[in-house]
């Protein structure tokens, strides 16, 4: 075989002069000094040198044809020489046919001297290796050859390749394309490698259609090869496709969107979104642990404008029209200060704050989602934002961008992971019954927004919706059959309303024939939907099994919350969630409560009734209180059922994970655990004063040395007892022996951890986060990967 394996050749200083010298100075013109040079880093650069000159057969012969035999120095640079012209030629525009399947490397990844060189030698393609050896592929075939290569498919689609495509679509031609898409290997998984194998002409014929064949949707390797056969005898013309470079030109970006229908290349010719919005800077922290926060994380009364705090839109999951803030971000000063002169942070112009627009989530491998911005939050750099010129368009293209029609187009423009501010800017418009429009966003935002505030981790949260007395009824069980009535009824009206918006814009568009304005139930975002929030192929009842039992982990959640006074029965929202708040704080906004916080923000969580405000106990109680003494135990048996145990082993083997699922590795409930989870004990973490670890430990010697040991003393008088059974003694000795070990357990937990911490009286800042303040506690709290 005819190959070549290209060497680094490097000449000393002087060397090449004294060769010349000796063999004939008049042969080696300036280019041909320069060629020889262009070695140097072969083996970081490779075939993608382009060699000053190339027609060097000729110097090749003259060359090797000369005696340096005898001459040991002049010898060695003889070979060199040759080495560098034989790789000259190798490089030169002489091929009729160029096949390569090359590296992928973003600029990310290259050196230092490789990032130079792209930037000097290949700018319309220097984002990645692949592409630039599009560019030298092409270089190494004659007028009129062939390229057939393999590649990533973003060279198609991503504005970082423009320029690559305008060279391409003005001076090659596109011959034929089989767009693999994600999967195509199945050595290689995930949505991230989607490729494209490609045909390119080395001359320009703009008005010449290429045969395009979409395979992406093929599951993999061989679903896309019997698609593509089919394809080749005729038998799926629906994914193959003509486009020429006229086509693509039509698009902004030139993508090759070869798939585009007449109609929607023609509708780019009106104007497009980026005429009615704004689009200018982002916010990035540069130090997102030190400045962004959990919404419950820091003090309630330190959030919102003008204050340390404001929301912070930060992309999320799949979900339309409203939600999807959990975060914070620091807005002091100090801070914004740190966004203007750190070289990694940036931050939004201000004459942006505090306006309204729409966002959407920047990287998602799924469908694209759009959600209202308020004009109280502040946008993050993964949540990208457009604001309206006119805030009285926000309804209009917030509609438009929640239809299929945008995502048609944006993959036409941008068929990969990230989604960018001009794919959605370049997003034509055109003429709708913009009232009709307005009308049908506004309930949409609506039914999202009281269903995103329906739960406990949302700022707006003010009432469980199963203590709503819109739903109440004379049991628990009843109750929830209304409320799962109405969020049924919220599912459909919604569902209904998202049909009616998308058939408004895709008759404006005239796409009937190729989009359907149906929306499935698993696409109707709302959390009170089991189909979105649970999907999967599960069965109805399984859904509603899902549902049911989520439904009764938050009442189980909101009343704990009742305990320590985060929330009331008597009173919506929030009532302590500032630092350091007392039960005095709590007795000032509700003096006489139906069922009052705990006063010293501790409470036992123990496999038995070992204290009056045992959180078992407590739940026992707010469950009388919030649905009557007539239904509790019915009322108490729904939970459990809906739970799958009783409420005391819910409490000690699920809680607390579930808790921290829920407040995203960011509890506000700390539990302290002993090793084994002998003792437990629970408190909010708003309400923590230096003396609160004390309290806990008072709660630790109370269990072991006055309940435990109580209960040591009973079984030893019976295990000696005359009058007792034998089964009753050897019972009794039994759970001695496991009391035994728990004392020993609890002994240790006190000695080196507890007591130790309690003397320390360890201060926190909320301000600091969970992240900073949980680990403060050290082996004394349950650990939590990622936080302990």
């Amino acid at each position: 075989p005819n190959i070549c394996v290209l060497e680094s050749v490097r000449f000393d200083e002087g060397e090449l002069k004294e060769y010349m010298d000796f063999v004939g100075r008049d042969l080696f013109t300036a280019p041909l000094q320069t060629t020889l040079r262009q070695f140097e880093e072969a083996d970081n650069f490779g075939s993608l040198i382009r060699p000053d000159v190339t027609d060097v057969e000729g110097m090749f012969r003259i060359l090797e044809s000369k005696n340096v035999s005898g001459q040991l120095f002049i010898s060695m640079t003889h070979q060199k020489v040759l080495q560098a012209l034989r790789q000259s030629d190798y490089l030169s525009p002489k091929y009729h046919v160029v096949i390569a399947n090359p590296p992928y490397m973003g600029g990310g990844g290259m050196n230092g001297r490789l990032k130079v060189f792209a930037q000097d030698n290949y700018k319309a393609s220097k984002s990645d290796l692949f592409a630039m050896f599009i560019e030298r592929n092409l270089d190494l075939g004659t007028a009129s050859s062939f390229v057939a290569m393999i590649t990533m498919q973003s060279w198609m689609f991503l504005t970082s390749f423009e320029n690559l495509r305008t060279k391409l679509l003005n001076q090659q031609t596109l011959i034929s394309l089989a767009h693999l898409g994600p999967r195509a290997f199945d050595s290689i998984g995930g949505e991230v490698v989607s490729t494209v194998a490609f045909v390119l002409k080395n001359a320009s014929d703009k008005a010449y259609k290429s045969s395009n064949v979409r395979l992406v949707e093929g599951r993999n390797e061989q679903e896309k090869m019997r698609l593509f056969a089919k394809a080749i005898k005729g038998e799926m013309p629906e994914i193959c496709h003509l486009a020429s470079a006229i086509d693509f030109k039509k698009i902004p970006g030139s993508p090759f969107a070869y798939w585009a229908s007449e109609r929607i290349k023609d509708a780019f010719n009106r104007p497009k979104i980026e005429s009615l919005t704004i689009s200018d800077g982002q916010t990035k922290t540069g130090d997102n642990d030190k400045y962004l926060r959990c919404l419950w994380e820091v003090n309630a009364s330190s959030i919102g404008v003008d204050n340390k705090w404001v929301k912070h839109p930060k992309g999320g999951g799949f979900r339309r029209w409203y939600g999807n803030v959990d975060n914070l971000i620091d807005w002091s000063e100090t801070a914004r200060k740190h966004y203007r002169s750190d070289r990694v942070a940036r931050i939004l112009p201000e004459y942006l704050w505090w306006k309204k627009g729409f966002c959407w989530t920047l990287i998602t491998t799924g469908k694209q989602s759009f959600r209202i911005v308020s004009n109280d939050e502040i946008f993050n750099l993964a949540a990208p934002t457009l604001f309206p010129k006119n805030e009285t368009n926000l309804f209009l293209l917030l509609g438009l961008v929640n239809t299929p029609i945008t995502e048609y187009i944006t993959k036409l423009m941008n068929p990969t992971i990230n989604m960018n501010v001009g794919e959605i800017q370049s997003i034509p418009l055109v003429d709708v019954d913009k009232n009709a429009v307005d009308g049908i966003v506004k309930s949409l935002v609506d039914l999202s927004g009281e269903d995103w505030n329906s739960y406990e981790t949302s700022w707006n949260f003010t009432i469980l919706p199963v203590l709503n007395p819109d739903y109440r009824q004379t049991a628990l069980k009843a109750t929830y059959q209304k409320l799962r009535e109405h969020w049924r009824e919220m599912t459909l009206e919604m569902q209904r309303l998202e049909q009616e918006n998308n058939r408004i814009f895709i008759e404006a568009y005239g796409l009937q024939d190729e989009l359907d304005e149906e929306v499935d139930l698993n696409e109707i975002t709302l959390t009170c939907n089991p189909h979105y929030r649970y999907g999967g192929d599960k069965s109805e009842d399984e859904l509603e099994a899902l549902l049911l039992a989520d439904t009764m982990r938050e009442l189980v959640s909101y009343a704990v919350g009742c305990m320590f006074g985060r929330y009331a029965l008597d009173k919506p929202g929030l009532v302590l969630a500032n630092q350091g708040e007392t039960i005095e704080d709590y007795l000032k906004q509700i003096p006489e409560p139906s069922f009052p916080a705990d006063d010293d923000n501790v409470i036992p969580m123990l496999d038995g009734d070992w204290f009056t405000d045992d959180i078992t106990e407590r739940f026992r109680e707010f469950l009388r209180i919030a649905f009557g003494e007539k239904h509790y135990d019915e009322n108490l048996r729904f939970v459990e059922q809906a739970l799958g145990k009783d409420i005391r082993k819910y409490f000690l083997k699920d809680f607390y994970n579930d808790h921290v699922r829920r407040y995203k590795k960011r509890p506000i409930y700390w539990l302290f655990s002993s090793p084994k989870g002998s003792f437990n004990a629970l408190i909010y973490m708003h309400r923590y004063q230096p003396h609160t670890v004390g309290t806990v430990l008072e709660y630790l010697r109370d269990f072991k040395d006055e309940k435990l040991q109580a209960r040591k003393n009973h079984l030893e008088a019976v295990s000696i007892s005359a009058g007792a059974s034998q089964g009753d003694k050897t019972k009794a000795l039994k759970e001695i022996e496991k009391i035994n070990k728990i004392l020993a357990e609890l002994d240790d937990y006190e000695r080196d951890v507890l007591y130790p911490l309690a003397t320390e009286q360890v201060e926190i800042d909320l301000d600091d986060g969970v992240k900073a303040n949980y680990p403060k506690f050290g082996d004394a709290l349950k650990k939590i990967p990622g936080l302990s």
